[in-house]
């Protein structure tokens, strides 16, 4: 199974998103955030998250990147649960059990995208505001010599 993790690969995301998101969360679109924006919504870092932010599950950041990489059933279900948590807590859903099946379709929405595209994948969102609601659009770049790794686990040499 596959899923995406956030990546930063410069400090531009520090710049321009009011909350951005660290290296190596798992990531959805992240576009049920923006339902029901306008545009007198899309202003400064906030239009950014919108046109270009992925959706950090564990901060509730946003990244510019993200990469596809595995993940295992039980980090899946843990991101599941997080996921669903968050709906609860921020955008008002009435409990876990009315929050969990929107969390698993959200998920499992990004994870077919991702099951497209080998490990490594960096993927970009473009997102528009029509009279429809919010279009996304999704570009992807293929694995370089450089692993997910590389970028997304942080240790410390000591």
């Amino acid at each position: 199974m596959k899923l995406a993790r956030t990546l930063q690969l410069d400090i531009s995301d520090e710049n321009v998103f009011e909350k951005p998101a660290p290296s190596g969360e798992w990531a959805i679109s992240g576009g049920f955030e923006f339902s029901n924006w306008t545009e007198a919504d899309l202003k400064g870092k906030a239009r950014q998250a919108f046109t270009n932010g992925w959706y950090s599950i564990e901060s509730g950041g946003r990244a510019s990147f993200v990469g596809v990489c595995n993940i295992t059933e039980p980090e899946l279900e843990q991101v599941r649960r997080t996921l669903a948590q968050t709906f609860v807590d921020h955008y008002g859903a009435p409990s876990i059990d009315a929050a969990y099946p929107v969390a698993c379709a959200e998920i499992d929405q990004m994870r077919n995208m991702c099951e497209d595209f080998e490990d490594n994948t960096l993927l970009m969102v473009s997102r528009t505001l029509t009279e429809l609601g919010v279009e996304e659009t999704y570009r992807s770049r293929g694995p370089q010599d450089a692993s997910l790794e590389a970028f997304a686990v942080h240790g410390s040499v000591d």
